[in-house]
């Protein structure tokens, strides 16, 4: 079984974050994150506070030679891959897993269209409320860690590697039969649940108490619904209810990363998410009136904020 002694984080965000602390807790020595130009100098010199600790994590320059990693997590945002494509080169070798915790539906393929599919597990996470707010980062729900191939029927050596780890670093896990299915799902509650709490600026307690938050937020899911019945993913009215345990769960003063892009003025990822709803109801026909609006919403809020 692969032996997992050297991980590295890419992007230092609030998910990021909050897996790099849970890593560091059970080996300081097994984390690193990738990061280069100012953002290196500055994560050298100031560290992450995470839960109220002080984490001064290694860092690894990768412009600079490096030994490669048994792990790589990369949880930058969209607009941001491409970098960090670029920025792993040297952290790969032919042993090394990719897990890409991002948003949307197409990381795992960008990412394997650079050093092949044959390295890239899917995987998602759902119902964490990880907040940054410049070096600082708190969590009171890590949520869980959706992970695997695309098809589990039979778990793989790599996928069992992987469960013995995360048990060590008490990261809450689960393996799905049907990854594909599970990225769909996540990719509905981040249309809906992303988009709609940016547009309001709203804290997870509105979408918890305001029947008109809520209902919003399904609309934009059931546009997401009806794509995925035409490019056969098992999606259903169901799989909308089954993300309120997590939406319950979760800090009322939390926010999702769409609502802290916007309150920190930077870019959001409307394009992975209206922006690809429109695209795939063009592509199959299927109206997408609520994402469309969100998008033209959003898109004018980035000119201001």
């Amino acid at each position: 079984m692969l032996r997992i002694n050297r991980i590295t984080i890419v992007g230092a965000g609030a998910m990021g974050a909050a897996y790099a602390s849970l890593f560091y807790e059970m080996d300081p020595g097994c984390v690193f994150l990738l990061a280069g130009g100012k953002r290196h100098e500055r994560l050298k010199r100031e560290g992450l506070v995470i839960n109220g600790k002080k984490y001064f994590l290694s860092i690894t320059n990768p412009e600079e030679g490096h030994p490669p990693s048994d792990l790589i997590l990369v949880a930058v945002k969209n607009h941001h891959l491409d970098q960090a494509i670029r920025d792993m080169a040297h952290s790969v070798a032919d042993h090394t897993v990719i897990l890409s915790v991002m948003n949307g539906i197409d990381s795992e393929e960008r990412i394997g269209a650079a050093y092949g599919m044959e390295k890239v597990l899917y995987a998602v996470v759902v119902g964490i409320d990880a907040v940054r707010n410049g070096n600082t980062v708190t969590f009171s729900k890590q949520g869980k860690l959706f992970f695997g191939e695309a098809v589990n029927h039979t778990l793989t050596e790599r996928v069992k590697s992987l469960h013995s780890f995360f048990q060590k670093a008490g990261v809450v896990y689960e393996t799905p039969e049907d990854m594909i299915r599970i990225l769909w799902w996540k990719f509905m509650i981040n249309v809906g649940m992303n988009q709609v709490s940016a547009v309001l600026r709203a804290p997870y307690r509105i979408f918890q108490q305001s029947y008109e938050a809520s209902d919003l937020m399904e609309e934009a899911m059931r546009e997401v619904i009806a794509l995925a019945k035409a490019a056969q993913i098992h999606l259903e009215e169901k799989d909308i209810q089954s993300f309120y345990p997590f939406l319950l769960a979760m800090s009322p003063d939390g926010k999702t990363s769409m609502v802290q892009d916007v309150e920190a003025k930077r870019k959001t990822e409307v394009e992975m998410f209206a922006g690809k709803v429109t695209e795939l109801g063009e592509k199959y026909g299927i109206a997408t009136p609520i994402n469309k609006v969100l998008y033209r919403l959003l898109k004018a809020m980035e000119t201001y904020i």
